[in-house]
């Protein structure tokens, strides 16, 4: 089966052209919607400054580590993004190695870091939940940041107590 697209635009766009990770967002959406045969599907890509400057430290890169360290910031932060968030080496922006890291990392995150770039954020609800899920992530690695620029000197949740928002808000999560 061979995928059509077309693309529509306007005159007063607030864009010269394209992004260079077209390729990746076009990926991603044929993928979900030949999955899941969703009918709706948004695709966020940003750049959210906190997230991107934690995965430019070598530890950050790693998800599991990564994911501890932003999750535990807002009990909130593990309810809505119970998967974490994907990390993705840094590959060349545009090229077919990102978009299929991406492709396979959004099957089972919602949300993933390209390391030394961005995120992209997915939702078949809406537009505003791929923001969300950008904004809770961005927030916790805000903390993060704080943290690391005061010595490391909060805790943030335990593991424990992690554990527990997720037991109370009948989360299932398979990164704690």
């Amino acid at each position: 089966m061979r995928s059509a697209w077309m693309l529509f635009t306007s005159p007063r766009r607030l864009f010269a052209r394209l992004t260079s990770e077209f390729n990746s967002h076009l990926a991603v959406h044929a993928d979900q919607v030949k999955r899941t045969g969703t009918n709706f599907h948004a695709i966020i890509h940003a750049q959210p400054p906190h997230l991107t400057y934690l995965s430019h430290i070598p530890r950050y890169r790693d998800e599991r580590y990564l994911n501890y360290h932003i999750l535990r910031w807002e009990p909130e932060t593990i309810v809505n993004l119970p998967e974490g968030v994907g990390v993705i080496p840094f590959k060349l922006p545009g090229s077919a190695e990102l978009m299929a890291a991406t492709v396979q990392s959004l099957r089972t995150h919602r949300i993933v870091l390209w390391a030394k770039h961005g995120v992209m954020a997915r939702s078949d609800i809406s537009v505003k939940r791929a923001a969300d899920r950008i904004e809770y992530a961005e927030t916790g690695a805000r903390y993060e940041y704080m943290n690391l620029v005061n010595g490391e000197r909060a805790e943030g949740l335990t593991l424990d107590e992690m554990r527990a928002v997720a037991e109370a808000f009948n989360v299932t999560t398979t990164i704690l």
